[in-house]
Order: C-alpha cells, then structure tokens, then sequence
C-alpha cells in the first residue's frame, strides 16, 4: 500500500551546492576577512540575550538536529553532537564524511555536560526547549547561543546560527540556493497554480503516540508552502498549527491527492501494519491512486535544515511529477 524507496544514495547536486558554499570548518566573513583570521568576537542576538563569541569558534558543540545541519550546511564539523536518540550513528542523510570524527555527548535534552566540558568548546549551539533549564551550566563551559525554539521558525533559527559561526556570507549564500531550488521544482510541476491544485499529506506514525497528520506550522510544512503545494482541509485543524493527532480508526481524516509517510520507532508500536492494511485506508484517494510513498523520518521531520531541504525538495519534485 505504501511505496517505499531507498532515501540515503548518492547526495543531490543541490546538497552538494548548499555545502560547497562553505569552507572548512571555522572560517569567518566578519569584515570580509578569509577563514580562520583574526581573533576578535562579536555580539549575538540570542533567545537569552545578548552573548559575545569569537568571531572564529574552532570547537562548536551542537546539541540539536537543527544546529547540527546548520553546522553541516555552512561548512562547519563540531566537536561535538547529541543524537536523537539510542542509535550510535548521526542523522543518516548527513554526508557521513561531515559527521566521521564528530564526538557523541549524550542525547537531544539530555547532553553530557561533563562530556562536553571535556571536548573543551569555544561555542555550544541549542535552542529553550531542549536546554533552557540547563543554560548557566552550558554557559559556564563555553559561550551558549540558544533559539527559542525549533521546528517551525528554522529559517530564523539558521541566520543566527551563521552569525554565532562567523559564517553569515555563508548563510546567505544557502538561502538563496535553496530559493532558487523551490522556484525549480514549483515550475518542474507546471507552475504556482498546478502545484496548488493538488493537496498533500504529511502523515507520521509514531511508536506509542497517536498519528500524526501535519499541519502547516513545523518544518516540512514550511517547505511544502514554499513550494506552493496544496495542503487538505484537515491541516487548518491542527493543533498549534503543528499536527492533527488521529488513532487508526480515524485515518479517515489523512485522505489527499498524494500522502507522505513516515515512522519514528517499531513500526508494530507505531500501528503501521494495523492502519495501512484498514479497509479506511484503502478507501483514500491516495491509495487508490497509488500516490503514497514513504519518506525518510529522520530526512523529512527530524532533521530540519538547508542540507535536509534540499533532498526534500528533490524528493517532492521526483514523487508529485509521477
């Protein structure tokens, strides 16, 4: 019922374009000076004031997806990284030569102090909801640049990142691929008024939680906006604007032109099998039209980033254009 296809080949030209905008890690544009010059620092405007960092930090610990691919998107390798949860290994879209030599320090909003403190940072990148409770502590080991919060305002979130990494010519230089990149694919799919035409879906299964139908307030929905993509009725209902949680005798309510799916844990836990094999599944449009497909979870809904976007958007236009 559902189309799986392999999401970690060979990395887009996009992606490549959006790393390749950066230099090696530490560099700066400061006062159009070359990477790794000076030694000054500067003031950035964070969720928790104003915090001065060097103007070249060399040892950068992130302690969220989203800074971790900000990181990766500008050019930047850390010291140091939570993961998202037990698995030894980073985000799988990540390039794996980008994150080789990247030191674990804990879990998302579980983070080692002692294991950071130890990797001797100069910046420590995060966000309020994952570590505002624990920012003196963070702030005593190194300079600590924290978002409000993630998600949603990611655009926001990855400028102040560029700024805290020295790296905002950088940063621009990623915006304006990836805006060149949607105008792409929202022509590649007959046009601003074609792309609206046709409502999708964003339906996540998640292990011990009910399912998850996005709305329009949380990253991919911002990318689907971007895009221009049509979003059903359903998605206005969502609470906070972030999701419309169902159980599988209502996913009814996920019907659409196309739906993407995704999996965070067992699948058996997640209902994946109970709900897809549902005679209320087989009844959407969707699935009779054979327009589901599976999606990374880790690529389409925890990653959030530039680097993320572009395979998304690689995937969007490569899926809709069937």
């Amino acid at each position: 019922m559902i189309a799986p296809r392999p999401r970690h080949g060979t990395l887009t030209l996009v992606t490549l374009a959006l790393t390749l905008t950066a230099c090696t890690s530490g560099g700066t544009e400061k006062d159009g000076a070359e990477p790794g010059t000076g030694s000054g620092t500067h003031t950035v405007k964070t969720a928790m004031g104003d915090v001065r960092v060097k103007d070249h930090p060399k040892r950068v610990v992130v302690l969220d997806t989203a800074e971790l691919d900000s990181a990766i998107t500008l050019g930047v390798t850390p010291v140091g990284a939570t993961r998202a949860g037990a698995e030894d290994a980073f985000l799988s879209y990540l390039p794996k030569e980008k994150t080789d030599g990247i030191t674990g320090v804990g879990e998302i909003a579980n983070p080692g102090l002692e294991k950071i403190a130890a990797l001797k940072p100069d910046l420590i990148l995060s966000n309020k909801v994952r570590d505002g409770q624990r920012y003196e502590q963070l702030s005593a080991i190194a300079p600590t640049v924290l978002t409000e919060t993630t998600g949603y305002p990611w655009k926001q979130n990855f400028l102040v990142h560029a700024d805290a990494l020295g790296r905002k010519a950088q940063g621009r230089a990623a915006v304006k691929t990836y805006e060149k990149r949607v105008a792409a694919v929202t022509e590649a799919l007959g046009g601003k008024e074609k792309a609206a035409g046709v409502d999708v879906n964003v339906v996540r299964f998640v292990e011990g939680a009910d399912i998850r139908i996005y709305g329009k307030k949380n990253y991919v929905g911002t990318i689907l906006a971007d895009v221009g993509i049509g979003r059903p009725a359903i998605t206005d209902k969502a609470k906070d604007g972030f999701s419309y949680d169902v159980s599988p005798e209502q996913i009814d309510k996920a019907d659409a032109d196309v739906i993407f799916t995704s999996t965070y844990g067992s699948p058996n836990k997640a209902k994946v099998t109970e709900t897809t094999t549902s005679g209320l599944w087989r009844k959407l449009k969707a699935v009779r039209d054979g327009k589901v497909f599976q999606v990374d979870d880790e690529l389409w809904i925890q990653g959030i980033g530039y680097t993320a976007a572009a395979r998304i958007l690689g995937e969007l236009q490569s899926d809709l254009a069937k």
